[in-house]
């Protein structure tokens, strides 16, 4: 989701407006608010309902209630904290700080109404957008700890996690923050929220621990039918996450769909062909994971690359978070339930690496924003993919390690065996 000044260079090296004059920066632009709007809702109904009915069909049936829970009380929870200082934090000017963080202006959203203009949108509609990004992100996450952890935990962690990661870490890229000035390239939250999440999930795998008979005990999932129909919602809201990132209704949001589509569709098809060599039958769950994967790693460069370069990024995707699955699962024996650092974490590093080979104007990119061609934005690729990381996985760590002493992280054995369902929602997912 590029900055102002970034958003310039994007129109004025792809000349794709389809409108004859530009808005004043400071009216708002009908056409752009309508698209906006109808963005945010898509992206919102990628993780309810779309990611809750990805993430619960793929666990056991004793667990599928609560992994549903915990996307709507996250829903909840991060929009709660957005209002309180979330956005202000994230995307508001820092004044001395604003290149580690925002300010101050917008707590409690008070000082904004429906005459408040954010670039060519009501900033209602822009703060909106954001929240967006910022539920989906520890969403994400969850997929890693469910079937064991405590919901009390997860709930401190996701409010925790939500402030002192992801708030910083949208400021430093789309907030005007260092790396933002670096030239580091982020245009649908490969960064922000693959790099970022993916590596808390794998924290959080470690910290909280392996579910009781990983890996010898088989745990498939109970309801592929809920997958493949979470999948489908997230393909059609993912459209909202690309190409709502041009922030204006015009050929450069096609150019973000276009690559988006294309990407996911060619991660469906090398995870899809690789197991079929690999296993003698392609699997309807291979095909829903490919599909992720190049949805994933397409995030950072959706609005810089050509179509063509969405279709080399999720050929990529789909075979390298192939290997990456099966490599952490059994080379290290990492209980990541859902595989999100795997996919996500994995593919939203390659993914803004390759930004800066793709996005080149000699491969039909619209250009690299930093000095030195390929090779320097590269290199800024790679300190802002370190930074985050870097960030992300120690301040995870600190949370976690506190919330484990404090509340205790994981459900003990017998309420794990009973299943979350029962043991901390008194419900089942089903009554037969």
């Amino acid at each position: 989701m590029p900055t102002l000044s970034i958003r310039r260079q994007f129109l004025s090296l792809t000349c794709l407006l389809s409108f004859p004059v530009l808005a004043r920066a400071d009216q708002i632009n009908a056409a752009d608010t309508a698209w906006i709007l109808t963005a945010s809702g898509l992206v919102l109904f990628m993780t309810v309902p779309g990611l809750a009915l990805f993430y619960g069909g793929l666990v056991r049936t004793k667990n599928v209630l609560s992994v549903l829970m915990q996307c709507f009380a996250i829903t909840s929870l991060v929009s709660v904290l957005w209002l309180l200082g979330g956005y202000s934090l994230a995307l508001s000017d820092g004044g001395t700080w604003q290149d580690l963080l925002g300010g101050f202006s917008r707590l409690s959203l008070l000082s904004m109404n429906a005459d408040s203009v954010k670039d060519n949108l009501p900033e209602t509609v822009f703060c909106m957008y954001h929240l967006t990004f910022a539920i989906f992100a520890p969403a994400l996450i969850i997929g890693s700890v469910t079937e064991r952890m405590k919901f009390s935990a997860l709930l401190w962690f996701v409010a925790l996690w939500e402030l002192l990661v992801y708030v910083p870490v949208c400021h430093w890229l789309w907030g005007g923050g260092w790396l933002s000035q670096l030239g580091a390239m982020d245009f649908a939250g490969g960064i922000v929220v693959h790099v970022s999440g993916g590596t808390a999930a794998l924290v959080g795998a470690l910290m909280v621990g392996s579910r009781r008979g990983f890996p010898r005990v088989a745990m498939p999932p109970h309801n592929l039918t809920m997958t493949a129909t979470g999948a489908g919602i997230l393909w059609v809201g993912w459209h909202g996450f690309s190409a709502g990132s041009a922030l204006m209704a015009n050929g450069a949001a096609g150019i973000a769909m276009l690559s988006t589509h294309m990407s996911a569709a060619a991660g469906s098809l090398a995870w899809m062909f690789i197991e079929w060599l690999r296993f003698g039958k392609p699997s309807g769950l291979g095909v829903i994971t490919g599909m992720v994967a190049g949805l994933g790693m397409i995030a950072p460069s959706a609005g810089f690359v050509s179509p063509l370069g969405g279709l080399i990024i999720g050929s990529i995707a789909g075979s390298l978070c192939f290997c990456s699955v099966h490599w952490f699962k059994r080379r290290f024996a990492i209980d990541d339930t859902l595989d999100v650092f795997a996919i996500h974490g994995v593919g939203g590093i390659v993914g803004s690496l390759l930004t800066a080979v793709l996005a080149t104007q000699s491969l039909g990119g619209i250009g690299t924003f930093a000095e030195g061609e390929i090779v320097g934005q590269l290199f800024v690729q790679a300190i802002a993919v370190i930074a985050v990381l870097s960030w992300s996985g120690s301040i995870s760590y600190l949370i976690l390690k506190l919330l484990d002493k404090s509340l205790g992280l994981r459900v003990n054995s017998n309420d794990e065996t009973e299943g979350l369902d029962i043991s901390l929602h008194n419900e089942q997912g089903y009554n037969f």
